[in-house]
């Protein structure tokens, strides 16, 4: 039974959500990628405000941790470990593809298929995982450059929801198959609410001392000519 303040800040959107016990009161979103580090602090500064509380109300900080946009992950970690500092709140460490997943689960209420999340990693690479209706991985989170027959094995024999700003591109690339499912889907610092929730409750923290992105690959730094 936590209040706990969420932040994510790994894709072109980004949000800050406040939820209860797993129930979400209010979220604030962002929709220049460029502009999450002035709005994130105004906008949990927004939320307090409206929602009539104070800073040591909050039990604890949850953070999308990453995959996702290098400089966004930064921004959003950043972010949230400065006010657990300021606070001296509890972090809670979410996967953005989990987290993803969480949302998409939320929205299709279908727990006889598989999830697919993908983020776009430019080119024809992707950030992805497959998830069960219970989010446990069927395939661990990896940076994957798609193929027509990346996923052949698992949709020969399973229903797959495809979703994310990557799934565009597999969409292009995957023959007709009636096992594959493609459905549009909004990034929210809200879908943390259930999965902080638990974390929580388990009293999984992260250390505030060593805790950073979950990258997935290294940064690309482009040569100067």
């Amino acid at each position: 039974m936590a209040l706990i303040l969420s932040i994510d800040t790994a894709t072109t959107t980004g949000s800050v959500s406040l939820a209860r016990d797993g129930k979400v009161l209010q979220t604030l979103v962002n929709e220049k990628q460029q502009d999450h580090a002035a709005t994130m602090v105004v906008f949990v500064q927004q939320l307090l405000e409206t929602q009539q509380l104070l800073a040591a109300d909050i039990d604890a900080i949850a953070v999308s941790a990453g995959p996702g946009s290098y400089t966004g992950l930064r921004v959003g970690v950043a972010t949230a470990k400065g006010l657990c500092y300021a606070w001296n709140k509890p972090l809670l460490g979410i996967s953005t593809l989990q987290m993803m997943t969480q949302g998409a689960k939320d929205a299709i209420h279908d727990d006889s298929v598989w999830y697919c999340p993908m983020i776009d990693a430019r080119r024809q690479e992707v950030f992805t995982a497959v998830y069960d209706s219970a989010l446990v991985p069927v395939i661990e989170p990896q940076a994957m450059i798609l193929e027509a027959s990346s996923f052949d094995s698992l949709l020969a024999q399973h229903k797959i929801v495809f979703f994310g700003d990557g799934s565009a591109k597999w969409q292009q690339l995957l023959p007709v198959n009636s096992n594959a499912v493609f459905v549009p889907h909004v990034m929210s610092a809200a879908h943390m609410a259930p999965l902080a929730e638990q974390l929580f409750n388990k009293k999984s923290f992260a250390d505030l001392a060593y805790f950073s992105p979950f990258y997935l690959k290294p940064f690309f730094f482009p040569q100067k000519p």
